[in-house]
């Protein structure tokens, strides 16, 4: 069904659509039952007569729904049973010549001196068996050398099946000079081109990627009075196709089926002026809009030349590559009914099927989400003699692998070799693929040792994948063993080296990465590329090593590679990132001077550096360059200048930018609103906060939890405890109360002396698993010491330090309080504190084993105290104090003592925290000598006076039954203290609740 020219011209089986394996990225649209649809393909297919002809049984649409409802029955009412059309598989067999033409062609692969084998052997070849040679060429060179030698026979004669050939090699090449070099020749010589050279030339530039300009040649050939092809049509729906232009596509086909080629659209004849008659030397850009359509345009078209269908004239497509393209154009765009109607229509029409035709077909269901009709396609395919090739399998493979069902596409995987056939490099890269994105590693080699049995090798694309996958489970020795292996026969590209080095760099493996990236390349391309040098500067800036990111960076033109704006954004944000503001700004300046455009998020992070800096005059600066680049500033750019003018409470030029950002057309995002709420709070503007935050409750979302935590801090410092719980419940509510929300209510309710719901708010919190750091831990402990719940702070500190949770400054700050709360004498709390303070051994640990000794928690602090003891170093007075607190109010006094006079054994002289230990532990045991002892030597001026020691005294008395005593001992006190008042103990009350609120 092709159309052959004369002269033998070259068929356009090349034209042939080629079906993509990955799964369609297009919206999913629901396909019901279409494994029934197919009913033509039934058992019962097998014993119909040849003379039966398949037409559409029943098509229908559910025009009631919004989605696309493809539901049609195709059934075999056709007398006459369509041979299927013959593979377009990739497993065909290249054609063999024979003769003199199988000689010559193999003299030509032999012999280095291409022209002196065509000079022995290629004198005398007729026309058809030089389009033989030519079309034979392996590269676009050898076709050139060829054709030129043709040229210089005495009686060659120029013809336009040797100039398609030519024009494709050179399309394909991408050289596009010579190709309008050899246009204008073919034009000089009188060669006018046909149907095919316009199919080819589209080709070749859709390929390219240059769909404007295949089209113009759609232009020009009609210009030239002809009209499309069936294999031309093909051709141009193809290209508008893989360029994703559906809708266009799907208009040009409907006209060409009705005689009509409209491309105005294209607004080319504005871009035409065939009276110039300048021939001098333009731009490819310019190219097929001056010369290329000055040529030929002049030359009248022979009307055996011209097109066998005239315009105007209503056909239908006979090809079954048109169809096959039609189906896949439909799929891709989503339009189901459509491509079930083509193949209905291909059907009725009588027109073949190929495995290209149901590959279309499973992939276009398969890609929407419909595998079952995928699969019941795969059995009438069967059904009907078609046999399915290794692409149909690779579809599956990946249809099953995008649906997650990874056993099921393995599945289609060794099914290939069951049914005969043999995986390609397709195949591998696609399994290869699922298996490295699940971390299957054995799985993964498996399939490498069979292909290594194939002698098939790992492609460059699936090389980054594998080494990611073994640099993800910590194999790097098996990563860095497949690199080298593959290095040893392959040159590694830019691209991929880029992305094994970020495979590394996100794992924060440079030293693996360095090796990569400095390492011997014993292939031709030494040069590294910039992709590569922006990936390892990136890679540094990740580890902080921001000068060897510099270095690099500098070394880059030395190497023979420029940077480019790529290179400079990521340094610009990498030391704004650090704060390296200097550096960053520097090479903004030089950014700008090579010429290279900054992009917003550069300049945004630099302003963000400065404002975060407290440098805002620099910000404002970088703020004025970035509108003097004519780069527009978005919301983050707004949001740091405006935040920064809020924390440094300049409030008026926070909300002077914040119009500006109005009037520019940026709209407020939550970071800005917060930033205005920020400011308002450091005012105590309560209105203009509030309007803030219902602004934020406008927006998609709703206010976060930085927004409701800022308008919460707010209503916390003014003691507004109805609009503050409000907030809070609706973060709970909201999942989205943190460890702020909860810190801030339970100041709120302490400092408005609600202590019951700091307490009910702290249990929350601690209910809500929200204790995680040192930081929440102190705010709970403090609430609990604030309320007197000094045993629930003692569990609390050691739940924290179970947790490995390190106590810090504030910790220790609560549990002095917490000291000072429980009646610890002021002398053994302020030498606690003194000595945390000056920072010296087991200060810490002295201060916790104090606290569990208070509120009974002996066995933490006993615990604590035999890993101090046991340790056999030099102790300090206050750490042998402590232990024989603790020993002594956990009764085991004989310890206490023991400790003592390990004490006295050091060198170390008793002092008053000491003696007042001392005399609780013997109040404790009853050994009235020791308190006697001590009170002697504090009677006759032996120890220095002291008030708590008095009180310990005492205490020990009353604590023996002998009240007497006690009283004795208090009136020598007060003789002892007479005049004395108490208002340094108030001073000291206020303090403790003071440090509590901070």
């Amino acid at each position: 069904m092709l159309q052959i020219c004369r002269s033998g011209e070259l068929s356009r089986e090349s034209l042939t659509p080629h079906i993509l394996v990955l799964p369609s990225k297009l919206p999913r649209l629901h396909f019901p039952c279409v494994a029934r649809a197919f009913s033509g393909f039934n058992h019962t297919a097998r014993r119909f007569s040849k003379n039966r002809n398949f037409v559409e049984q029943g098509q229908k649409q559910n025009s009631r729904e919004s989605r696309v409802s493809l539901e049609f029955k195709l059934q075999c009412h056709s007398r006459t049973l369509f041979s299927p059309a013959r593979s377009s598989s990739s497993n065909v067999k290249k054609k063999r010549y024979g003769g003199v033409l199988h000689s010559i062609l193999r003299s030509l692969v032999s012999d280095n001196d291409l022209e002196k084998t065509l000079s022995s052997s290629c004198e005398n070849l007729n026309p058809k068996e030089q389009t033989v040679i030519l079309k034979e060429q392996s590269n676009c060179e050898r076709v050139i050398r060829v054709f030129e030698f043709f040229k210089s026979l005495k009686d060659y004669e120029p013809n336009v099946i040797h100039y398609n050939i030519v024009l494709r090699a050179l399309g394909r090449a991408q050289k596009w000079d010579q190709l309008r070099l050899c246009w204008i020749e073919m034009a000089k010589n009188g060669v006018l081109p046909t149907n095919n050279t316009y199919g080819m030339l589209v080709d070749v530039y859709g390929k390219a990627g240059m769909v404007k300009e295949a089209l113009l040649w759609m232009k020009h050939m009609r210009l030239r009075g002809l009209y499309p092809d069936e294999v031309t049509m093909n051709t141009v729906v193809r290209v508008l196709k893989d360029a994703e232009d559906f809708d266009r596509a799907d208009r040009f086909y409907k006209d060409w089926c009705i005689g009509r080629m409209d491309l105005n659209d294209l607004e080319l004849d504005s871009m035409i002026d065939f009276d110039n008659g300048s021939s001098s030397a333009i731009s490819f850009k310019h190219f097929l809009s001056t010369e290329l359509f000055r040529t030929g345009s002049r030359n009248p078209v022979s009307e055996s030349l011209g097109s066998s269908e005239t315009e105007s004239s209503t056909r239908k497509p006979r090809l079954t590559s048109t169809y096959n393209t039609l189906i896949d154009l439909y799929g891709k765009a989503g339009r189901l009914k459509d491509a079930a109607d083509v193949f209905s229509e291909m059907l009725k029409s009588g027109v073949a099927m190929d495995t290209i035709t149901f590959n279309t077909m499973i992939f276009t269901c398969g890609s929407h989400g419909h595998l079952p009709e995928a699969e019941s396609l795969l059995t009438k395919m069967e059904e009907r003699g078609i046999a399915p090739d290794t692409k149909t399998y690779n579809i599956f493979l990946s249809l099953y692998a995008g649906a997650g069902n990874i056993e099921a596409a393995l599945e289609y995987y060794r099914k290939i070799r069951k049914v005969g056939l043999f995986p390609d490099i397709v195949t591998h890269r696609a399994v290869l693929h699922i298996l490295c994105e699940r971390n299957m590693v054995q799985e993964v080699e498996t399939v490498i040792k069979e292909m290594e049995k194939s002698g098939i090798h790992i492609d460059e694309q699936s090389l980054p994948v594998l080494m990611k996958m073994y640099i993800a489970e910590g194999l790097l020795d098996q990563a860095k063993t497949i690199f080298e292996k593959f290095l040893l026969g392959y040159e590694l590209s830019s691209k991929t080296s880029a992305a094994i080095l970020d495979a590394y760099a996100e794992r924060g493996l440079l030293a693996e990465a360095e090796a990569v990236f400095y390492g011997k390349r014993d292939y031709p391309r030494q040069k590294r590329g910039v992709v590569e040098y922006n990936v390892m500067i990136k890679a540094y800036g990740k580890a902080e090593l921001y000068d060897k990111a510099f270095s690099l960076f500098k070394s880059m033109r030395n190497h023979g590679t420029w940077p480019d704006e790529c290179s400079y954004n990521s340094l610009i944000q990498m030391f704004s990132g650090g704060d390296l503001v200097d550096h960053a700004r520097e090479l903004l300046s030089e950014m700008r001077a090579a010429g290279l455009k900054p992009k917003c998020q550069t300049f945004s992070s630099l302003i963000a550096c400065y404002a975060r800096l407290g440098q805002l005059s620099d910000a404002i600066d970088v703020y004025e360059e970035m509108i003097s680049e004519g780069v527009k500033p978005n919301e983050v750019v707004f949001g740091s200048l405006i935040n920064g003018f809020a924390e440094s409470g300049n409030v008026e030029e926070a909300l002077r930018h914040f119009r500006m950002m109005e009037e520019s057309g940026v709209s407020a995002n939550k970071i800005v609103l917060t930033s205005l709420i920020k400011a308002y709070t450091k005012v105590g503007c309560l209105e203009g906060a509030q309007r803030a935050y219902e602004k934020i409750k406008e927006l998609d979302g709703g206010p976060d939890n930085i927004a409701s935590n800022s308008i919460l801090n707010l209503y916390a410092d003014l003691g507004m405890v109805s609009e503050a719980r409000c907030v809070f419940d609706s973060l709970k509510e909201n999942g989205g109360a943190d460890g702020f929300s909860f810190a801030t209510m339970m100041y709120l309710y302490k400092s408005m002396g609600m202590l019951d719901e700091a307490i009910d708010v702290a249990d929350e919190m601690k209910q809500s698993g929200l204790l995680r750091d040192c930081s929440s831990y102190n705010k709970v402990m403090a609430c609990y010491v604030r309320n007197g719940q000094l045993r629930g702070c003692g569990e609390l500190l050691h739940e924290m330090i179970n947790r490995k949770i390190l106590p810090d400054t504030g910790t220790c700050n609560v549990l002095v309080t917490a000291l000072k709360k429980g009646g610890i004498p002021i002398e053994a709390v302020t030498q606690l504190e003194s000595s945390y303070q000056e920072g010296k051994p087991y200060a810490r640990q002295a201060i916790i084993i104090n606290v569990f000794s208070l509120v009974g928690l002996h066995a933490y602090a006993l615990e604590s105290c035999d890993a101090i003891i046991n340790a056999e170093i030099r102790l300090e007075s206050f750490v042998y104090n402590a232990t024989i607190y603790a020993y002594g109010s956990s009764g085991q006094i004989d310890k206490a003592l023991n400790i003592f006079m390990k004490m006295k054994d050091e060198g170390l002289e008793p002092d008053v925290v000491t003696y007042i230990n001392l005399v609780g532990s013997y109040g404790k045991a009853s050994i009235f000598e020791g308190v006697k002892r001590i009170y002697s030597q504090l009677k006759y001026g032996e120890i220095e006076p002291n008030e708590s020691l008095f009180k310990a005294v005492i205490d020990a008395y009353r604590a023996a039954n002998k009240p007497d005593l006690a009283e004795l001992v208090n009136q020598e006190m007060k003789f002892a203290f007479e005049g004395q008042d108490n208002s340094e103990s108030e001073v000291e009350g206020e303090s403790e609740d003071i440090a509590l609120d901070l």
